[in-house]
């Protein structure tokens, strides 16, 4: 990636001294010091995308620079070539797209773009609308999973996460709360660390996975952890955007890779006073053409009759209207 800030002849003798086979350039913009005609001594491409699919290089090398080129615009051409699963390599920088490993049953990740976004509440809604002509099985991965796998067959009662609790355990681990919430088997995972780009340091989901496809599902369902994406090769993929979030951190740095990775985006909490129609405008222009972009507002629901009981709910999310939604709870 090339611009035209720098004189042609100082970017062909870099081409040559860099420890690097150059097949290729892309002119990213810059014209001040370009007179027409340059010879850079290998092939122009029109883009970034044409530039893969014709050289298939083994990485995407960044020689461009301020002000052609300046963070954001850097950072979306790095989300780009993650997508097109290319390294991305600059002068003092390098980003590996993250590794998935490929599985035998169909899946669905939920994948986020930090947490408290709602994402388990969105991988709950999709694992209970397909378990009821599927059979499916969800694999959850959070900070607090179990060091082994664990499989959640039977519905966890208020007294079961109690005594979890108790006995020194983390009992408000999201796949706890899919088998609660939903009833559909789930599989406790655990990871550790989160790139930018959204690989995790460490996790045993693969391994969960594996006990996943043992019970031969139809679906299995892969709930992300905060903005670290289950490192499985998933069919397809649901983004979850918090509309609560900062708009620079959910479009700018490595969230675009996100976008681009997405078959459908959700943008939650799009409640009004709330900037949620240009988050889903600019999301509609980082994700691929045609990708759906949805906003929603999640509220809270009683999974039994609460009518003449004394309701607490305690929130999480940002802005929560804590008195507000127990007063509706208790008039439900």
């Amino acid at each position: 990636m090339i611009d035209g800030e720098h004189y042609a002849p100082v970017v062909r003798d870099a081409l040559v001294d860099l420890p690097y086979d150059i097949v290729g350039c892309v002119l990213v913009g810059g014209t001040e010091k370009l007179r027409g005609g340059e010879d850079y001594g290998v092939p122009l491409l029109a883009s970034l995308e044409e530039a893969v699919a014709e050289l298939s290089p083994d990485v995407v090398l960044d020689l461009s620079d301020e002000p052609v080129l300046g963070p954001p615009a850097r950072f979306r051409l790095a989300a780009r070539a993650l997508a097109l699963g290319i390294p991305y390599e600059g002068a003092d920088f390098r980003f590996d797209p993250p590794r998935f490993e490929a599985i035998a049953r169909p899946s669905i990740a939920i994948i986020g773009t930090g947490k408290r976004v709602g994402k388990t509440a969105v991988t709950g809604h999709v694992a209970g609308e397909l378990a009821r002509e599927r059979n499916v099985v969800v694999v959850a991965m959070g900070r607090g999973g179990p060091p082994e796998p664990e499989l959640v067959e039977v519905r966890p009662t208020v007294a079961d996460l109690l005594r979890i609790s108790r006995s020194g355990m983390h009992a408000a681990s999201d796949h706890l709360e899919t088998a609660a919430l939903t009833g559909v088997l789930t599989i406790g995972c655990r990871r550790c660390g989160g790139g930018l780009a959204g690989a995790v340091g460490t996790s045993n989901v693969l391994a969960g996975v594996r006990l996943a496809e043992e019970l031969d599902p139809d679906l299995i369902v892969l709930d992300g952890s905060g903005a670290a994406l289950p490192p499985i090769a998933a069919d397809r993929r649901i983004l979850v955007v918090g509309a609560h979030q900062d708009l620079a951190v959910t479009t700018g740095y490595l969230n675009p890779y996100r976008a681009l990775l997405a078959d459908l985006i959700i943008v939650t909490m799009a409640e009004s006073g709330v900037a949620h129609r240009e988050l889903a405008t600019a999301m509609t222009a980082l994700a691929r053409p045609g990708v759906p972009v949805v906003r929603v507002v999640l509220r809270p629901r009683p999974l039994e009759d609460v009518r003449g009981r004394r309701v607490a709910y305690f929130g999480t999310a940002p802005g929560t209207q804590h008195a507000r939604i127990a007063e509706h709870l208790e008039r439900t």
